[in-house]
């Protein structure tokens, strides 16, 4: 997944600065999926635990689906459009909060310290930002949802929980089972969007109304 899969990947560049735009962090969003080599000692902070009851909860399936249980929605494998993709293995209906954005909260400092997970692809990280401070790392403690993949014509948003540092990814319409998972990254990055700049966030999610970068227009 490219969240920054960067964002939504979820940090997914090379730009320290790059981050997902406001509208694209309360709507479909990355990995997102975030923008963005790691400190030889961590200094990670533990956040107070989330308030459940201002959460979204995932439903009993979408709750089996995370643990890997009964009834599991979804499913990891190599994805047609970059890398390992999710897949649905059950019906989806609309409004499903399918699964939760997991990994360790860290601040945009030590994201910075800790890019780039993989140094032989730079643009590749689980980065996800919440706030101006707050960043997921599913690269650490992370789950499946590190694997959706972005697409500019999704079938899941982000749904940010600013107030617990959570987010949890939804269906935006029915999904059917052997359908690929995709929510909007929406990446920005300070620079000019350049042609070298939007290739280095190419996407190939192949819907009609693809806007051929992974990054959000420029307001």
């Amino acid at each position: 997944m490219y969240p920054m899969n960067t964002t939504r990947q979820p940090d997914r560049s090379a730009h320290p600065a790059a981050r997902p735009t406001e509208a694209a962090r309360k709507s479909p969003a990355k990995e997102a999926a975030v923008k963005k080599s790691a400190p030889k000692k961590s200094t990670a902070k533990t956040w107070p635990a989330a308030k459940p009851a201002a959460a979204p909860k995932p439903s009993r399936v979408a709750r089996a689906a995370a643990a890997g249980g009964a009834g599991r929605l979804f499913e990891v494998r190599r994805s047609g459009v970059h890398g390992r993709g999710v897949y649905a293995i059950a019906p989806i209906a609309k409004g499903t909060t399918i699964v939760e954005y997991k990994g360790q909260m860290i601040t945009w400092k030590q994201a910075e310290r800790r890019h780039p997970h993989n140094p032989k692809d730079p643009d590749h990280t689980f980065f996800f930002q919440i706030d101006e401070r707050h960043v997921i790392d599913a690269a650490v403690g992370g789950n499946a949802a590190r694997w959706i993949n972005h697409a500019c014509h999704p079938n899941c948003e982000s749904d940010i929980d600013e107030d617990n540092y959570r987010v949890f990814i939804k269906a935006l319409r029915r999904i059917a089972p052997g359908e690929e998972l995709f929510y909007d990254y929406g990446l920005s990055i300070d620079e000019r969007y350049t042609p070298k700049v939007k290739k280095q966030f190419a996407c190939h999610c192949g819907a009609r109304d693809c806007r051929g970068t992974m990054l959000s227009p420029k307001r």
